[in-house]
């Protein structure tokens, strides 16, 4: 075989095979993604919401989650995932390494915090976060809801990547705007075992940030035989920046009088 046939045939195999990551605990390391060889529908998915190249441009993300009394604000550095959480009664942040509490009053933080330090970031940065390392991308099933129908892009996951490589995803979009419409996904951080159920979000209402569409709104609905039933409550996110400066290190340490997360 003559060496530009294997020259070519090399290239279309590297291009059609792409490992990504969902990452959880990044232990320093910064991510180094190579945006060129998504499927043909994940990159127009990005494309409609303003593309995972200028996304990777950016090093900081802040937002803020609205609530009754005092917002929870949220602080993001992109590339490492380090991230501080500052609640009304807490702080949770993860440094790179640990994932640390530090309670601000007597009130106990009751939820447990290696599961929620970056949840609310992963469903927020959708669909960019698909774009991590060691993903696998595949075909899902339609979904019909209300007169509309979804088609959607199954998600799953390298063995081993993060502490939840059995959690599934399906991103369902208009397959006329190509932007993300639904978020089917399934809890195994306590079961440590393949869900049987999917949850769901409904995407319907963006904000432009920088050029980039980022939700404003995300609706949790009930459902029912792995399908969404009634709408079951609203979050809605305030104050969003996203900056090509890197946040400082220093947000993300471990203050006095925290504690480290085992």
């Amino acid at each position: 075989m003559k060496k530009p046939l294997i020259v070519a045939l090399s290239l279309i195999a590297f291009i059609s095979c792409k490992e990504e990551s969902k990452a959880v605990h990044y232990k320093g390391a910064e991510l180094n993604i190579t945006t060129s060889i998504y499927p043909e529908t994940v990159t127009k998915i990005f494309d409609a919401h303003g593309g995972i190249d200028a996304w990777n441009t950016f090093e900081s993300l802040y937002y803020e989650i609205e609530k009754p009394s005092v917002n929870e604000k949220y602080n993001v550095a992109l590339k490492s995932r380090k991230s501080l959480i500052d609640y009304e009664h807490h702080q949770l942040g993860f440094d790179g390494d640990n994932v640390w509490l530090k309670n601000l009053d007597t009130v106990q933080y009751k939820s447990n915090p290696k599961f929620y330090y970056n949840l609310m970031f992963y469903f927020y940065a959708m669909p960019f976060v698909l774009g991590d390392n060691g993903i696998n991308y595949g075909k899902a099933e339609a979904m019909e809801f209300e007169g509309e129908t979804y088609h959607g892009i199954s998600i799953s996951y390298e063995s081993g990547i993060g502490e939840s490589p059995e959690d599934e995803y399906i991103l369902y979009y208009n397959p006329k705007t190509f932007k993300m419409e639904w978020l089917g996904y399934t809890v195994t951080y306590f079961s440590k075992e393949k869900g049987k159920e999917f949850h769901f979000i409904k995407y319907s209402d963006w904000q432009d940030v920088e050029g980039l569409n980022l939700p404003k709104t995300l609706t949790w609905y009930n459902y029912e035989n792995n399908m969404p039933t009634t709408k079951r409550n609203d979050v809605n996110f305030v104050k969003v920046s996203i900056l090509k400066t890197k946040p400082d290190d220093g947000l993300f340490k471990k203050p006095n009088q925290a504690k480290i997360i085992e």
